[in-house]
């Protein structure tokens, strides 16, 4: 079976970009893997800037909104917020979603400091991510 994931922040412009990308690039044919904010943002260069650093280009990606997705119809088997818990509970509920997953990240739009230090959070956001990526995968393939 293959798992539908989607990762869930609030404007779609960092954190899920990256948790989506690197399942995109992880997650081989076993997953398939979306990504939506409560309102469509605009992509955060940090974010870009240090995907890049990974070998990732996320640049062209679109922000969406979740709403749109529910709408549709769409199904996941798991949608993973990866804001604070209290924008995690504006996130509607999928019918087919057999689980909800919170990851609580720090948003890189909320960052101060010189350009180098903001970028310096950022990487700190993304590795967490990585790893909260390649956790999932290694727990769904040994559920499997």
């Amino acid at each position: 079976m293959i798992a539908k994931v989607l990762f869930l922040c609030v404007h779609n412009s960092a954190r899920s970009q990256m948790a989506e990308a690197y399942l995109r690039k992880f997650g081989g044919d076993n997953f398939i893997a979306d990504s939506a904010g409560l309102e469509a943002g605009k992509l955060n260069p940090l974010a870009i800037e240090v995907m890049k650093e990974e070998g990732i280009d996320i640049s062209l990606n679109s922000t969406k909104e979740v709403f749109d997705y529910f709408r549709q119809g769409k199904i996941f088997n798991y949608v993973i917020t990866v804001c604070d818990a209290a924008n995690a509970e504006k996130c509607p509920i999928f019918p087919s979603m057999s689980e909800k997953i919170g990851w609580d990240f720090p948003d890189p739009s909320k960052f101060t400091g010189t350009h180098e230090e903001k970028l310096a959070q950022t990487r700190k956001v993304r590795d967490m991510i990585k790893r909260a990526v390649l956790d999932f995968i290694d727990k769904i393939n040994y559920e499997k």
